[in-house]
């Protein structure tokens, strides 16, 4: 079922000015479509002097004696006007007040919080009412208040200006803060470490076909890591197999062997013989 729509008691609007047959005046003072005051007329001259050219006449002045009129098309008089409005419309720039309220004992991330909605409200450009609330006792140590304003206005003296010093208003201390001209010009927030050949495009770089391969899999990233080094100039080491090895590595590896075999064997003789010796009584040589 469709909503049905209120009635709107307010009268349309309409225009007040008074054109052609509209005027009942006796006597105009009229200045024609030049901008030249022919001077008093009657009213019945002065509009068939505006009919022979094809232009209305208009009352410009009501409240002189007699009225003043002038000739001119009214439709497009009324158009460039409208024009007018709104191209100061479009450039007229809208500014918002915010609010927002801090305690004397307020905690710090609090703080912290509510100092990034300040620097919220004046990057979109718009001012900043930061109020201390005093209850109680509290109302006897302004300089509380007073300290957080200072604070925040240095903290955020990149983004805003103080318009209007701390300002005890009762239990209530304001202070006003506008976006600063940075803000308004546009320059805040730009990051330069982003630009080729900065220090963040440097820093970046190598790890890039790393972590994107990485993502794929574990093949797709030794297969990165292979196109970057030989991209970089440096051959990929390859794995010596053990049937690789050189001749006159394995005749030592074996030698070696022998060797360690051989005194194994000899140590239990060589204990052996002492524990005999000591039994005997006798020096083994």
């Amino acid at each position: 079922m469709p909503v049905p729509r209120r009635f709107d008691r307010r009268p349309p609007e309409r225009d007040t000015t008074k054109v052609n047959e509209r005027i009942r005046v006796p006597e105009v003072r009229l200045i024609d479509d030049q901008g030249t005051q022919i001077g008093v007329l009657k009213t019945a001259d002065a509009l068939l002097f505006a009919q022979e050219r094809e232009l209305d006449l208009v009352e410009v002045a009501p409240e002189a004696r007699p009225p003043v009129c002038r000739v001119l098309d009214y439709s497009k008089y009324k158009y460039e006007q409208a024009q007018k409005l709104k191209q100061a419309r479009k450039h007229q720039q809208q500014i918002t007040v915010r609010e927002i309220k801090f305690r004397p004992k307020i905690a710090e991330h609090d703080y912290d919080t509510k100092k990034h909605h300040v620097e919220r409200f004046l990057k979109h450009k718009d001012k900043v009412k930061v109020t201390i609330m005093f209850r109680g006792r509290e109302v006897t140590h302004p300089e509380r208040g007073t300290m957080i304003l200072d604070r925040l206005a240095a903290e955020l003296a990149e983004l805003g200006v103080v318009e209007q010093r701390p300002m005890q208003e009762g239990r209530n201390m304001t202070m006003m803060m506008a976006p600063s001209k940075a803000v308004l010009a546009g320059r805040v927030g730009e990051d330069l470490a982003g630009e080729p050949g900065g220090d963040g495009a440097a820093t970046a770089a190598p790890s890039l076909a790393t972590d994107a391969a990485a993502a794929d899999g574990p093949l797709a990233a030794t297969a990165a890591i292979a196109d970057a080094q030989s991209a970089d100039g440096a051959a990929p080491e390859q794995s010596a197999a053990p049937d690789a090895a050189p001749a006159g590595d394995v005749q030592s590896a074996d030698a070696t062997a022998a060797a360690g075999q051989q005194e194994q064997v000899e140590a239990p003789e060589a204990a052996a013989q002492d524990a005999g010796a000591a039994a005997t009584g006798t020096a083994v040589p």
